[in-house]
């Protein structure tokens, strides 16, 4: 599917047809023992320290809504050792996500070797840290996709 290009850009999960690359794509898939409506729903459950904080993110009307009030939670509300497990944690979100759907595995993997970038509009260090905005960051969140692209094919 891919169509030659060297560069994959997503950002809204509606858009077509890369949108199921963003973590608010509303697929349910299970992780760690529970169903959760979006992979960012999975990610997130893992952030806040006590649990009536998860089960209240849980209970935002949007993935986006949810999010967002994630990032906004107070360090003392957010588990210890956060910044240093987040990566790892969404790796593992997003391999679930894909290897339980297999329709999403196979858009992944005619990307080809195309270099997939969640390409954000909104400058800020959230948006930089997970994709790029106006082609700075850090993309984790393409650098995952391609990953999980990678040992898909190895299957």
């Amino acid at each position: 599917m891919s169509d030659g290009t060297d560069e994959i850009r997503f950002y809204r999960a509606s858009e077509r047809p890369f949108g199921v690359f963003s973590n608010l794509f509303r697929r349910e898939m299970e992780f760690c023992a529970r169903k959760f409506p979006t992979a960012e729903h999975a990610y997130q459950f893992g952030k806040p320290r006590k649990a009536e904080v998860r089960e209240w993110l849980m209970e935002a009307p949007s993935p986006s809504l949810l999010a967002m009030a994630a990032h906004g939670l107070y360090s003392w509300d957010i588990v210890p050792g956060w910044s240093r497990n987040r990566f790892d944690r969404m790796l593992a979100v997003v391999t679930t996500k894909f290897r339980q759907h297999d329709d999403l595995a196979q858009l992944l993997l005619s990307t080809g070797s195309a270099r997939i970038v969640e390409a954000a509009t909104i400058d800020n260090e959230v948006n930089r840290r997970w994709g790029e905005v106006n082609g700075k960051g850090q993309n984790w969140l393409g650098q995952i996709l391609m990953r999980v692209r990678q040992e898909l094919g190895a299957r």
